[in-house]
């Protein structure tokens, strides 16, 4: 029950933060919060927590806890990686190796036939428990050495480390249904239903630097988007004109 209290907060005030309730940027104190929800101190700190994570606020000791600045403006998407704390997110490397890029992944890094790649699988787990399993590709032209350490901390850790800029991903969800293998992995039973999420992450000079394939079980992903009226229109139009 306190989990369901806990994300029903974190929901309502985003939606809350969006509608500008908070005019002057600072939302109430956590005693207020409680007595306003009818829940507890804890509950209320959890949420805040997760929050937090998600870079919508930020506590000033002593003075109170703000929305960060310009936060309505744009686009936000959080999913259960994003609702833990960073310190329960870890991941198992189950291997690593340099392969000769494929057809597939030399369009996706836009690189030559005779390029390799390194491919790279892991296990990430969250709250301590197993929950995705992902196989990755890194072009060996940007990242010429990987490493354990380097697979089972971060990848976009890494890219930094090796000075480049991030820029943005694109990510694509589709439902999907457990192998054997992978539920071997991940303690369930074959066939279980999950996600399949395919991403590929793009460096500020536009190159793609990882392309992965997740699969993920008790995933969940909530998106705040501002309504594009132009696109709205035109797509009800196109519909009307081919009924006619």
């Amino acid at each position: 029950m306190t989990a369901k209290k806990t994300q029903f907060l974190i929901e309502d005030l985003i939606s809350k933060i969006f509608q500008h309730q908070f005019p002057e940027g600072k939302l109430p104190a956590e005693r207020v919060l409680a007595q306003d929800y009818g829940v507890s101190r804890y509950t209320v700190q959890q949420a805040l927590n997760r929050l937090e994570g998600m870079g919508m606020i930020h506590r000033q000791r002593g003075d109170g806890i703000y929305i960060r600045r310009n936060v309505q403006k744009y686009p936000m998407v959080y999913n259960s990686a994003t609702q833990i704390q960073y310190s329960t997110l870890r991941s198992e490397m189950l291997s690593l190796r340099k392969i000769k890029a494929g057809p597939e992944l030399i369009r996706i890094f836009d690189i030559e036939a005779s390029e390799e790649v390194w491919e790279f699988r892991r296990v990430r787990i969250m709250n301590y428990i197993k929950t995705q399993i992902e196989t990755g590709y890194l072009p060996c032209t940007l990242f010429p050495y990987v490493d354990r350490e380097s697979v089972e901390d971060s990848i976009q850790n890494l890219a930094m480390e090796q000075g480049y800029r991030i820029s943005r991903f694109m990510t694509t969800y589709r439902p999907t249904q457990l192998t054997r293998e992978e539920a071997g992995l991940l303690s369930c039973k074959k066939g279980e239903p999950a996600f399949c999420i395919t991403s590929r992450g793009y460096l500020r000079d536009g190159r793609v630097f990882v392309h992965s394939n997740i699969t993920a079980i008790h995933y969940e992903c909530t998106y705040i988007v501002p309504f594009n009226k132009e696109v709205y229109l035109h797509r009800r139009n196109r519909h009307k004109e081919k009924d006619k």
